[in-house]
């Protein structure tokens, strides 16, 4: 058996005359080296569930990647796109794309007796993905979707329902301007909240037959392809499939067509989501420091506490390195006792809210009602791996102490 380990290890159990080493020490050390552990666990888990959770709603508003006429960025009820059927088929084949749906956008206003509230009108065809909308969908249904029959259905948000005094099954007119007034009357058949207030400040919901008649265009045309990937992770490699591919179609758009990934699209949401990786960054070095000099501070009492005992080992022919080796694997029980305390803490602590939601956030401010929370195992385990990594290479510096420290002196020393 290795001699410096099975010392650390009786050391650790029950060394000298039977008495453990100094419980306060011990615990100070595990606790410091937990608690550090478990705020980078949690600092992550958040950071990623809040980054997941915004980019999903995001994305559930738009979608991946979307095609359309260059012009249309900013006034896209002026410039449409007419996608045949041969190139919707060619990008459905494409590698990583998984859905394409046609979508139509004009603007607008609607007006009740009381208030009115300028809106973005967004029209889905009859492939239009309603996963993402069904699960924000608080009241009543989803409008109908269709290429081909216009509906007089729309759904608003909480937020501008509320703010108009509208109800599920409540009718309201709008108005939508271009080179002449137009005016429909809708009736509110679903109410959405995702507390995403960029979007839920103006985006309604209808069918693509409806926007594609306001904004004057022929059947065949939309506003834009959006289509959905299978991995989020090559979406820069997808969307450059995609431009290679449209970039040979003729007569798909009045101008140039160009594809853009959600980044694209929403720059100011994703380079703030970005900066939050900062943030993690600077408790993570935080926490690493303060678990580094906790266990510094422990190897220092523990050697103080054991200097009788060193010089003992010293008299018996033991080195510095072997004894140095002693005290360091000493010192990585205890980090490792800490790491075991702290991932239980940690992950625990992301278990429950997880499961429960009991942090609650103000959804104005953070765009969630709740601390969203997601594991990733990868970061877990490198967490881990760079907290036992970093904390044990502090330790080489302070177990040069072992080296100044005199046999006939320690043995004396009480």
């Amino acid at each position: 058996m290795n001699l410096p380990f099975f010392l650390a290890r009786r050391f650790y159990k029950s060394p000298g005359k039977g008495k453990r080493i100094s419980g306060t020490t011990l615990h100070i050390a595990t606790a410091g080296v937990a608690a550090g552990l478990a705020v980078m666990i949690i600092s992550v888990c958040v950071v990623l569930g809040f980054k997941g959770e915004i980019r999903s709603k995001v994305i559930g508003f738009g979608a991946h990647i979307e095609v359309l006429d260059m012009n249309a960025v900013g006034q896209p009820q002026y410039f449409p796109v007419r996608p045949s059927d041969s190139l919707i088929k060619q990008l459905e084949r494409t590698e990583n794309v998984h859905h394409v749906q046609r979508v139509s956008m004009t603007t607008g206003l609607l007006k009740t007796d009381e208030n009115f509230r300028g809106i973005s009108l967004k029209g889905a065809a009859e492939e239009y993905d309603t996963t993402f909308l069904a699960s924000y969908l608080v009241e009543g249904s989803l409008p109908r979707f269709s290429a081909s029959e216009a509906s007089a259905d729309v759904l608003l948000s909480r937020q501008q329902a509320d703010a108009l005094g509208l109800r599920v099954g409540d009718r309201v007119y709008a108005y939508f301007f271009d080179q002449t007034l137009k005016m429909r009357r809708f009736r509110v058949s679903g109410i959405y909240q995702t507390n995403l207030a960029q979007f839920d400040k103006n985006l309604v919901f209808t069918d693509l037959k409806t926007v594609n008649q306001l904004n004057g265009w022929e059947p065949g045309q939309c506003g834009s392809l959006e289509l959905q990937v299978n991995d989020y992770g090559r979406l820069d490699e997808t969307n450059s499939r995609v431009s290679r591919l449209i970039a040979g179609q003729v007569g798909l758009g009045t101008g140039v067509c160009a594809s853009y990934t959600i980044e694209e699209l929403y720059p100011g949401i994703f380079d703030w989501l970005s900066l939050l990786d900062m943030n993690v960054w600077v408790i993570l070095i935080l926490m690493v420091c303060v678990a580094g000099v906790t266990m510094v501070s422990g190897l220092l009492i523990i050697i103080l506490e054991r200097t009788s005992t060193i010089g003992l080992l010293k008299a018996l022919g033991a080195d510095n390195t072997m004894i140095r080796a002693t005290f360091i694997h000493l010192s990585v029980l205890i980090i490792v006792r800490g790491l075991i305390v702290g991932n239980v803490i940690g992950l625990g602590l992301v278990g429950l809210q997880a499961a429960f939601g009991w942090v609650r956030l103000d959804p104005a401010n953070y765009y969630v009602d709740s601390v969203p929370v997601l594991v990733n195992g990868w970061y877990v385990l490198g967490i881990n791996v760079a907290t036992l990594v970093v904390t044990t290479l502090s330790l080489l510096a302070p177990s040069y102490l072992i080296s100044r420290i005199q046999p006939a002196k320690a043995i004396r020393f009480d």
